[in-house]
């Protein structure tokens, strides 16, 4: 399959694109060495700076693995599977024991670093988990988890903050089938809010051990409904 001049715009999109249809159509097998940037930046009638990114983004994808003073080669014709994607198709369970772990020492982290600001968002956070209590399910779970992020949040960690938003979304479509099969707020429409209550205090006072040690319990008893149900 020949490779074809570009169009102008995006140049860098446009060559990753067709360098990936060039190995996972089978164009160059596992082990293949790719021709040198100029030949691939005359064939595709571009820059040898476009070739790089390209080559960078098909690295990225892990399709191909530069090795010093011989060449880039493929390694891979299938394109790997990214964070989100993998934590779509994982175990709930699986997902929130890592969050567990994450999230444990965020709040212990947030007690010693949160700002006036930060207390504020979690009050706040606490009182809109309240208010979600007379909706339904699915908005009282994304209270919940609005709260949750707001303690991630006041550890300020970016990288932390980040994590937790990736794994968001998988956390709210686990914990919205779990409230419902097992009926958790049919007798409580705001079930586990003195332990909210208490979570916000312990990181507005300062006291990591408790902060770390109320969410892991917290977040313990719903990972043992998560496994039975």
């Amino acid at each position: 399959m020949p490779l074809g001049s570009l169009r102008p715009s995006p140049l860098v999109e446009q060559a990753t694109q067709h360098l990936r249809e060039q190995i996972t159509q089978g164009e160059w097998p596992v082990g293949t060495r790719l021709p040198g940037e100029n030949a691939l930046a005359k064939a595709l009638g571009v820059g040898r700076s476009t070739v790089r990114e390209a080559l960078r983004a098909l690295a990225g994808a892990g399709l191909v693995q530069a090795r010093q003073g011989s060449g880039v080669f493929v390694i891979a014709t299938d394109i790997a599977e990214d964070w989100p994607a993998r934590l779509r198709r994982a175990a709930i369970t699986d997902v929130y024991e890592v969050r567990m772990m994450v999230e444990t020492q965020a709040a212990r982290m947030a007690a010693q670093r949160r700002t006036e600001e930060d207390v504020a968002a979690l009050e706040e956070a606490l009182a809109a988990r309240a208010r979600a209590a007379s909706q339904d399910d699915a908005a009282f779970v994304d209270a919940d988890i609005a709260l949750h992020a707001a303690v991630v949040a006041a550890a300020g960690n970016p990288v932390l903050t980040d994590l937790f938003a990736e794994f968001a979304p998988a956390l709210r479509e686990g914990l919205i089938g779990l409230v419902e099969v097992l009926g958790l707020r049919a007798h409580d429409r705001n079930p586990g809010h003195d332990t909210h209550a208490e979570l916000v205090a312990a990181v507005r006072d300062g006291d990591g051990d408790a902060a770390g040690a109320i969410l892991q319990a917290e977040l313990e008893q719903t990972l043992a409904h998560l496994h039975d149900s």
